[in-house]
Parts: structure tokens; sequence; C-alpha cells
């Protein structure tokens, strides 16, 4: 009897040991948030402002780590074929959705292969064209737009970034004939259209704010189906010109397939402590994207409702990529 016990008290030992082994390990791994994009847009930017203070939630260093190419694609296989304990996430926006219609030879699912691990917000979009566009609404800039087909352009982050699927699905609802020019970061597409070497850009609000009152470039209309908080006297692209456009993008961080439930709470747990943060929600606000706290089971739910939706704005887009 005596000699049971202590062989149950062995095993009760190693099993906390182990425990506390995997505690360790886990403390002390780095924890890489995947930008599928280069740096300078909404996912990086995003990335980087909290990156510090989610390390200190989860007592890891967190880092940033920009895998850019093929639409986000790249990044976002990168983190599908990840360990999944939580070391490696990225922060997906409406592109890892929009990627499933997009593509028609995929090498991950966007909606099998990944776990929610922690909803930040959703965005809005704006339209910016430059001042040389005789368009001050987005009726004038359809009018122009198909008294001129084929001549004008519009910049991008790349082939089916969020850039590129909103401005598509613009052209393909007006019916108007506008070249893409597809870029690597939103920086660099507004930069373009700064320049005059390109005409429009759908970009999210963090890159549209800073632009409100800057002669360089003119703001059409927001992509939301009601005006922004951020920039109230501009009008939606629906009612200023295309009745029924719509488009917006959430923010979360998605792990692997497979993270296990105390790994994902945990992390979850960490970005809603963030988003209790007046200087997190400070910056948020800046960018222009509004904060949601919302359950992991609840986000995979809004994730797959979107993958539809998406797949009506890629069809009605008419864009595909083999």
């Amino acid at each position: 009897m005596i000699q049971r016990r202590e062989l149950l008290s062995s095993s009760l030992g190693m099993a906390m040991l182990s425990a506390v082994g995997l505690a360790q390990a886990q403390s002390t791994k780095t924890v890489r948030i995947v930008v599928p994009f280069a740096p300078g847009g909404v996912q990086d930017i995003l990335a980087r402002s909290i990156s510090v203070e989610l390390g200190a939630a989860l007592g890891q260093t967190v880092i940033v780590d920009n895998r850019a190419g093929a639409g986000g694609t790249i990044g976002t296989g990168f983190v599908a074929r990840a360990e999944a304990d939580g070391s490696a996430m990225v922060m997906a926006a409406a592109s890892h959705n929009i990627a499933g219609s997009l593509y028609t030879k995929l090498a991950y699912d966007p909606q099998k292969d990944f776990s929610p691990l922690g909803h930040i917000g959703s965005a809005s979009y704006v339209l910016m064209v430059h001042p040389d566009v005789p368009a001050k609404t987005a009726a004038e800039y359809i009018r122009y737009a198909k008294a001129n087909p084929g001549k004008m352009n519009y910049a991008t982050a790349g082939v089916g970034s969020a850039t590129h699927l909103s401005m598509a699905y613009f052209n393909g609802l007006a019916g108007i004939d506008v070249v893409h020019v597809p870029l690597k970061a939103t920086g660099e597409a507004i930069n373009e259209v700064i320049s005059g070497r390109a005409q429009a850009v759908i970009a999210a609000s963090i890159g549209a704010l800073a632009f409100a009152k800057d002669s360089r470039i003119r703001l059409l209309g927001v992509t939301s189906p009601k005006r922004s908080k951020y920039l109230p006297d501009l009008p939606t692209l629906a009612e200023s010109g295309l009745p029924g456009y719509q488009f917006d993008s959430w923010f979360d961080l998605l792990g692997p397939a497979a993270v296990p439930a105390e790994q994902a709470n945990r992390i979850h747990a960490a970005v809603s402590k963030l988003l209790k943060d007046p200087a997190i929600l400070e910056r948020l606000d800046k960018q222009g994207i509004e904060p949601r706290d919302m359950s992991n089971a609840d986000f995979g739910k809004l994730l797959a409702a979107d993958y539809v939706r998406m797949a009506q704005v890629v069809k009605a887009s008419g864009a595909k990529i083999d």
C-alpha cells in the first residue's frame, strides 16, 4: 500500500514538473505576429501598435514579422503551417477571406486551417482621388471614368489585397473600366495617387485620416454602410453615387488550426486586456479602428459569415487569379 502511494505521489510530481516545464517553455518562447503585407500598411501599423503591450500581457516577447507577397497568401500560409502552440499568428483582415474565393488554387483553407485567437476591431475604407480628377462625389467619378474607359488607373497594396478587391468591386458595380496598378503596401498606393501617377485608391481609414485636409488628394466617400465617426462629414459611397456598395474589414489574430483551447483563451484574455487600456484605445482611434471585444467562438461565426459575403464581392468584381 505504501509503495502504491509512493508511486502515485511520484507520478503526480512528474506531471506537475511537466506542466511547469511546459508553462516555462511557453513563457520564454517568442511570439510572432506575421503581417502578410509590406511595412506601412494598416495591418503592419496595427500589429506594431499593440505588440509591446501584448507581450507584457502574455509575459513573452512579441515580434512583428512582415512576410509580404501574393496578396497576403505567403505570410498567411506560413502561419497555417506553423506549430499550433500560439507562438505564430497572422494579423488577419478582409483579405484573408477574399483569398479563398479570389485564388483558384490556394495552399490553405481560410476557414479550416486557422484558429481565432483575439479580435481587435473593424475599420472602413475611403475612396481617394488625385485633385486632377474632376470629381467631388462618387457619382461624378463614375461619370468621368465612363467617359474615359481604360485611361484611368487605381493603385493598391497588391493583387488580392482588400485595397484591390474593394476597388474592383466598386468598378464592377459601377460598370467602369479602370486599370489596376498593384504595389506592395497601402502607403505606396497612396503616394502614387499623391504624385499623380495613379488617379485613385481605396485605403483603410488609417491611411486616409492623415489626408482629410491635404490638398494633394481628395476624399470622395467611405465604404461602410454608414458614415464613419472619424470622418463624419464624408458621405458613404452608397449615398454619394453607388447604391448598394459596401466594404469594410475586421482585424483579428489567427493562429494555425488546433491551437489548444487553454492557449487560445490565454491569448484572447491578453487581447481583451489591451482593449481596456486607454493608451491602446487612443492608438486604435488614431488609426480609425473601432475596437470590439469578441469571444473566439463568436468571431469564428463572424469569420464564416464574412467568407460568404466576400465570395459575393469577388464574384461581383469579376476578379480571379489562377
